[in-house]
């Protein structure tokens, strides 16, 4: 599709820059047929395939109906979902990570309830794990449903620099910083992170709060009790993010590079990068960026802290992400609905396994022994953390990132990033 010419009023011409525009002849098409319109940020070949075919089973199903699926890459997708919900020409069908910032739409009225859709259909909501629902559901109604992974942040490493330098994967902080200290003596970057996106930072942050004060302490800011945002285990974790930062821990820039052009998996392609901390949805990505390497690839659980109240099986991420809601501008939510179910059916689902994904459905099949263990870790899991910007309030979410990042950049102090945050959750977020 062609973009609106840029000769409009200014929030014309923001929206039409943000927003896919409809030619001549995509006018006279959608008088054709009622177009539901879809947009995610799955944006990989196999990934994006996976949902156009599911679109075509929904075309074939309801005559009458055509689908136009846009794949957006993770920032520019936030940005121009924002842009169109706050423009009222929000999409038909979108996917979201659910938590905080879903909570706004649904509290705007711009999100279908879809509580009773799932009550005229029990067995398609049975068919998915009772955990994924708890993200999208808000004072006891359901406003998503899980279509992507069921999804844990992992170390991945390269088993070939692992092996040729005699090292093993870490299962404690002080093995970690001992496998820092090897890869920096040879000249290799022990992690790869492209932090101008922040929230790829922001789960080192995640996992040593959790590590270090356990679930609780988290649980408690969240909800503003406690001790909240000042607790000593947010304290802790930003000191540790920045020993590893005067370690040498990281490739050289890595809070001016960016993840969604694929600049720390180059670092890893190349070698010049041991390792990387990223959701399980990395390895479908490596798989369809660079296969090659993909063979070369392994994973290894968050290493606990020596001391730490956290249980090391706990992880960070969520059952299920790709969460798909229908705002309430569509003219045909029914329909809406039924798309939904095709892109969640079992050929969906199992389209993923091979996609590398653990879907978030009960009994699906997973031969893949990589696969395998990363479900078992998000099924074993005492407890699973929503990642922070999407289960804060959105303004504190961002205020989050933000300082995730400076305290990477050891421009802020750990105890100042701390306080930022606790004063802004009692200002109201």
């Amino acid at each position: 599709m062609a973009y609106s010419a840029v000769s409009k009023v200014m929030g014309a011409a923001l929206y039409s820059l943000l927003t896919i525009g409809i030619t001549t002849a995509g006018a006279a098409y959608a008088q054709d047929a009622k177009v539901i319109t879809a947009w995610d940020q799955q944006t990989n070949a196999l990934s994006s395939k996976i949902l156009r075919d599911a679109s075509d089973r929904f075309e074939q199903k309801n005559p009458g109906y055509k689908v136009e699926n846009s794949h957006i890459l993770n920032d520019a997708y936030k940005t121009k979902l924002k842009v169109a919900f706050g423009a009222g020409q929000p999409p038909c069908v979108f996917e979201s990570w659910g938590g905080g910032t879903l909570n706004e739409y649904v509290k705007a009225g711009q999100i279908v309830d879809l509580t009773p859709y799932l009550q005229k259909d029990p067995a398609y909501r049975d068919r998915f794990l009772p955990s994924s629902w708890k993200a999208v559901t808000f004072d006891g109604k359901t406003y998503g449903v899980a279509a992507e992974n069921a999804s844990a942040a992992v170390i991945f490493y390269n088993k070939d620099i692992f092996q040729q330098y005699g090292l093993k994967p870490p299962a404690t902080w002080p093995e970690l910083m001992h496998v820092v200290q090897v890869l920096t003596s040879h000249g290799i970057a022990p992690f790869a992170l492209a932090n101008k996106n922040k929230w790829t930072g922001s789960m080192y942050y995640m996992y040593l709060v959790d590590r270090i004060g356990g679930p609780d302490v988290v649980r408690a800011a969240l909800e503003g009790n406690g001790k909240g945002f000042d607790d000593p285990a947010f304290v802790e974790a930003g000191k540790h993010i920045q020993e590893l930062v005067k370690a040498g821990a990281f490739a050289q820039g890595f809070n001016g590079l960016d993840y969604d052009v694929g600049a720390s998996r180059r670092l890893l392609y190349s070698g010049r990068a041991a390792m990387e901390l990223m959701g399980g949805w990395e390895a479908s990505t490596i798989q369809n960026e660079n296969p090659a390497f993909s063979k070369k690839l392994d994973f290894f659980p968050f290493p606990s802290v020596p001391g730490g109240k956290g249980d090391p099986r706990d992880v960070i991420g969520t059952v299920g992400d790709g969460f798909l809601s229908i705002s309430t501008e569509c003219k045909y939510p029914e329909a809406a609905f039924k798309l939904i179910q095709s892109l969640t059916d079992d050929t969906a689902m199992h389209a993923r396994v091979g996609d590398r994904k653990v879907p978030p459905v009960k009994n699906v099949a997973i031969d893949d022994p990589f696969l395998k263990r990363l479900q078992s870790l998000i099924v074993d899991a005492p407890n699973v953390q929503l990642w922070y910007d999407q289960a804060l309030p959105p303004r504190l979410g961002e205020l989050h990132k933000d300082t995730t990042q400076a305290l990477f950049g050891l421009s802020l102090t750990p105890e100042a990033a701390a306080e930022k945050m606790e004063a802004a959750a009692k200002a109201g977020g």
